[in-house]
């Protein structure tokens, strides 16, 4: 299989959670050791920083490798889910895993994977973990996919733990509390190792220090410690709290004396986040007149930090290109919306793509008003054209709508 048949061999024969949902997600991490057995426990052989949360947790772990490139390390960096490409989620110093990598990994395991009816996730990790031990890399920053204790991610033992913050997403598999949430979160915590947290509540602070303290771990809170932080090209409000908990990392990093950062490689790694790892979706202007936004943000945590955002542009008319996906909980985040704004409702191009027509009656019961169309791209067309120059137009509601603009 050339490289196009294997991703599509991939996305076809086993459970994807980005484009299945639920049926995608096992409970347990019973194959991804399995496999890490099979390919010679590959995780064990490569340094690395293991990052959670519920927001934020892309953002600083692209930041957190950029920095250590601009240190001059080999930087491995798994992230998830992909925009465009499926090379976009395996990266070193910012260059997308080998084409030929992925084909030969595929292949020489297929059978393994099919008799042990390993998920997408499972294999894309043991994907992952072995072409950083093969490439040699310095240190790998590893992104959590979904929760933590049960993610198959979470079979390493890090350096240092890092958890974003924690906010009402996945309920349906990680709780429907933030003390429940934080809990599974909170399972990336390792005996002994450092931990640091970006943020926190009443309700989740006690979680965490509970659990770093039955683990004998150092607990770091980077809201508390770290005041002052440097400029990035990564825009956005929340992107101040991902930089503290960054900034609050590379400070016990330097501490363990097994790498060292300098500030100036901090200042270089944030200002060129975006060239160094290729970073994208993140309050991203993609138009001048009309100013165009997009953002990944898909949850109430996320959504309310963005759309207060919104709020503090200049603008005459708001329009919002609005897609969601079949899972989410429509009445946790059709509220946060303005209804000041004219809506372009759309449906993004996979199969937990929720039916325009339905987000659109939703969107009614709460006030937002606008049309229906057939695709991201359609909508995207039609804001464009409609909006003066004068205009602001905000592309988001999931990841997916995003990747369909970029």
């Amino acid at each position: 299989m050339d490289y196009q048949e294997t991703v599509q061999w991939m996305f076809n024969q086993l459970p994807v959670y980005q484009l299945q949902g639920a049926i995608a997600y096992k409970k347990d991490l019973t194959n991804t050791i399995l496999l890490a057995n099979h390919l010679g426990n590959p995780e064990a052989k490569i340094k690395c920083i293991h990052v959670a949360g519920t927001n934020g947790k892309g953002s600083t772990s692209h930041l957190l490798a950029s920095i250590l490139q601009e240190a001059g390390y080999k930087v491995g960096l798994y992230t998830s889910p992909h925009l465009k490409d499926f090379r976009e989620r395996i990266k070193i110093n910012g260059e997308e895993i080998d084409e030929d990598f992925v084909c030969n990994f595929i292949n020489e395991h297929k059978s393994f994977f099919e008799n042990n009816e390993l998920s997408f996730f499972e294999m894309t990790v043991g994907l992952a973990f072995d072409y950083f031990k093969t490439k040699k890399v310095d240190i790998a920053v590893i992104e959590v996919g979904m929760g933590g204790r049960l993610d198959s991610t979470n079979i390493i033992t890090p350096l240092i733990s890092v958890i974003t913050n924690i906010g009402l997403d996945h309920t349906q598999f990680l709780g429907t509390t933030l003390e429940r949430i934080a809990f599974e979160k909170a399972g990336i915590i390792k005996p002994k190792i450092p931990v640091v947290i970006g943020e926190y509540t009443n309700e989740t602070r006690t979680v965490f220090l509970n659990k770093a303290k039955a683990s004998s771990s150092e607990l770091f809170f980077a809201s508390d410690i770290i005041e002052e932080t440097f400029p990035s090209t990564l825009m956005g409000d929340y992107q101040e709290h991902n930089k503290k908990t960054v900034l609050q990392t590379i400070q016990i990093l330097n501490s363990q004396n097994e790498f060292i950062i300098t500030e100036e490689q901090i200042k270089n790694g944030l200002l060129n986040v975006i060239k160094n790892t290729g970073l994208f979706g993140r309050w991203q202007q993609i138009n001048e007149f009309p100013k165009v936004i997009c953002d990944t943000a898909h949850n109430k945590h996320g959504l309310t930090i963005v759309l207060h955002q919104i709020q503090k542009e200049f603008f005459d008319t708001l329009h919002i290109v609005l897609g969601v996906v079949n899972d989410k909980d429509l009445d946790d985040i059709l509220p946060l919306f303005p209804k000041k704004a004219i809506y372009y409702f759309c449906k993004p191009d996979i199969p937990r793509g929720l039916d325009a027509s339905f987000l659109q009656q939703k969107s009614i019961e709460f006030g937002l008003i606008g049309e229906v169309y057939n695709s991201v791209s359609e909508a995207y067309k039609k804001a464009l054209k409609t909006a003066k120059k004068s205009d602001f137009i905000y592309v988001g509601g999931s990841t997916f709508v995003v990747a369909e603009i970029l």
